[in-house]
């Protein structure tokens, strides 16, 4: 659901901006609690994870598709102060590289598929987890649940900013109808791919998700039959004789998944026009649609200028994407990291004055 230049006029335009800025100052001071050593390069991952699996559009209707927006992913995996922040990262390399949503835009994109996904996910996502027994089972339900949520109501927060800058003269309650039903069958879509992608992290390092911390009662997996617990997902430094879990190896895997994702399935995804494309086609609130201020890069429309072949041409522009986001995105997780130490040492130092 990235929207184009032209949908909504310049004041709410610069309004959503402000809100976008704000979100982002406030998850960068979050962030420095969710990250540390181990977390801010899986943070790196979960953005490039993201951008690799956007590039797969899957069929939801007749001449519709829809594609992952990420915010409960992240918000689980790593947190909701750093899921906005690896959602602005992924919007940001998209807007300004891939020519996938508008640069005036660009506000309106984070707030909608970087804030209200993450918000409505993490806080449903949470309940559920207290409300229900924890085990496994119950963490990918709510998983699921809460990103089939998260969609449709970023879906109607779109609908909502329109209705308050919208440029053309439609009903909004046809478009608000309209929105919301296309984008509850891109829920559905979106619940499956987080809630496999959550289950498997659970299955083998349940200790990395994010969103199963600080529960009541320890999560339960179930091993050759039986409930156990898991390992515990605290922040805290283990004792010396118990060093924490490399994290090399998970994350080897989740890049070369991405590369895979974005260089080669990506090629098979669907050509359908996505959930607000054709809502915006069917009830024209496309009339002023603006051309992207970046249609003249080199990897405009996911393709590499110059190649000929659509494979090669896509898949390379795919890995090329998912190169970017991963070094882009780490290199801010790191920074927010070392800040966090930082001002961890500065505030030692006082005490000790």
């Amino acid at each position: 659901m990235h929207v184009p230049d032209g949908f909504i006029d310049a004041p709410v335009s610069v309004a959503a901006g402000v809100l976008a800025a704000g979100a982002v100052a406030v998850s960068l001071r979050g962030a420095r609690r969710e990250l540390d050593e181990r977390t801010a390069p899986l943070a790196g991952l979960v953005a490039a994870f993201i951008f690799a699996v956007q590039m797969l559009n899957f069929p939801v209707a007749a001449g519709t598709s829809g594609h992952l927006m990420g915010g409960a992913l992240a918000a689980i995996l790593v947190g909701p102060y750093t899921a906005v922040l690896c959602l602005s990262v992924v919007l940001l390399m998209q807007g300004i590289f891939f020519a996938d949503g508008g640069l005036t835009a660009l506000g309106v994109n984070i707030t909608v598929m970087g804030v209200v996904t993450v918000v409505v996910a993490y806080g449903l996502f949470r309940l559920l987890t207290g409300l229900l027994p924890r085990t496994r089972r119950s963490a990918t339900a709510s998983a699921f649940v809460a990103a089939l949520v998260s969609v449709p109501a970023s879906a109607a927060v779109f609908t909502l900013l329109y209705w308050i800058g919208g440029t053309t003269d439609i009903p909004i309650g046809k478009v608000f109808t309209a929105m919301v039903g296309v984008h509850v069958l891109i829920g559905i879509g979106e619940a499956v791919i987080t809630a496999l992608t959550v289950g498997a992290v659970l299955a083998v390092r349940p200790d990395l998700v994010h969103g199963v911390q600080g529960l009541a009662a320890p999560l339960k997996l179930r091993v050759d039959g039986e409930l156990v617990d898991a390992p515990a997902a605290t922040r805290e430094p283990e004792p010396a004789a118990a060093p924490a879990r490399s994290t090399r190896g998970f994350w080897i895997t989740g890049l070369v998944s991405a590369f895979l994702l974005a260089g080669f399935v990506s090629f098979y995804a669907s050509a359908n026009p996505d959930g607000l494309e054709r809502v915006a086609a069917d009830q024209g609130i496309d009339e002023k649609v603006e051309e992207h201020g970046a249609a003249d890069s080199p990897l405009a429309d996911y393709g590499v200028g110059d190649i000929a072949n659509a494979r090669l041409s896509g898949g390379l522009a795919g890995v090329i994407g998912v190169s970017g986001t991963v070094v882009v995105g780490t290199g801010i997780f790191w920074a927010v990291r070392r800040r966090k130490e930082e001002s961890t040492e500065a505030s030692r130092d006082h005490e000790n004055v």
